[in-house]
C-alpha cells in the first residue's frame, strides 16, 4: 500500500521560509517522478516544482523559480521543498503526488497515481 505523508507546512509572514516533507512508503522510491503540487481556494491544483528520484533532475514552475528548492534523500525515501522569500499568493494546500504516467508531464495533476493528504501554507503580509 502506497502511503505519501507531507509534512511542515504552517503560517509565516511574507518573506519567510517553509521546508515540506514528503515521506513515501510502500512506493519504488528510486524510480520515478514525484511532484509538489498547490491548490488554493477557488482556483485549479498547479504544479510547482518536481523531481526524478533516479537521475536528480528537477522542474520548477516559473511562479517559484529562484525561490523554490526540491530536492530528495534516498535513504529516508524523502522528498523536500524548500520554500524561502514566501509570498502571500503563495499561500494554499501543498500536495506530494508520486509515480507519474510514462510519458506524462510532471506539471500535469492527473498524470500522476498517488497522492498524501496536503498541508496548509499560509503566507501573511
Amino acid at each position: 500500500q502506497v502511503q505519501l505523508v507531507e509534512s511542515g507546512g504552517g503560517s509565516v509572514q511574507a518573506g519567510g521560509s517553509l521546508r515540506l516533507s514528503c515521506a513515501a512508503s510502500g512506493y519504488t522510491y528510486s524510480s520515478n517522478c514525484m511532484g509538489w503540487f498547490r491548490q488554493a481556494p477557488g482556483k485549479e491544483r498547479e504544479g510547482v516544482a518536481a523531481i526524478y528520484t533516479g537521475g536528480g533532475s528537477t522542474y520548477y514552475a516559473d511562479s517559484v523559480k529562484g525561490r523554490f528548492t526540491i530536492s530528495q534523500d534516498n535513504a529516508k525515501n524523502t522528498v523536500y521543498l524548500q520554500m524561502n522569500s514566501l509570498k502571500p499568493e503563495d499561500t494554499a494546500m501543498y500536495y506530494c503526488a508520486a509515480d507519474l504516467t510514462n510519458g506524462g508531464s510532471w506539471y500535469v495533476p492527473y498524470e500522476y497515481n498517488y497522492w498524501g493528504q496536503g498541508t496548509q501554507v499560509t503566507v501573511s503580509s
